[in-house]
């Protein structure tokens, strides 16, 4: 079960700690990152954000790109919420 540190929402990052997992939720976007630590959660969160506002390398086909990364595209769906937005 996760649990969320309330006082962290007044930076605009909020936390989500499960087990040895930490996620970094930065509240304007939605967008999220986790690490093993809060240092790490927030490094994962700013490249997170970097590529959201646009940074980084268009992909050109999706399909090879997750494959690359090991996920097979039958299986990834844009339909389901994210647990953090819930």
């Amino acid at each position: 079960m996760a649990t969320t540190d309330r006082r962290d929402e007044q930076d605009g990052v909020r936390f989500s700690y499960e087990e040895d997992l930490v996620t970094a939720i930065d509240v304007e976007t939605g967008v999220a990152a986790s690490g093993d630590s809060k240092a790490d959660a927030l490094a994962e969160l700013a490249d997170a954000l970097a590529l959201h506002e646009g940074g980084g390398e268009e992909i050109e086909d999706e399909d090879a790109f997750l494959r690359e990364i090991g996920l097979d595209p039958e299986e990834v769906t844009t339909e389901q919420t994210p647990p953090w937005s819930e």
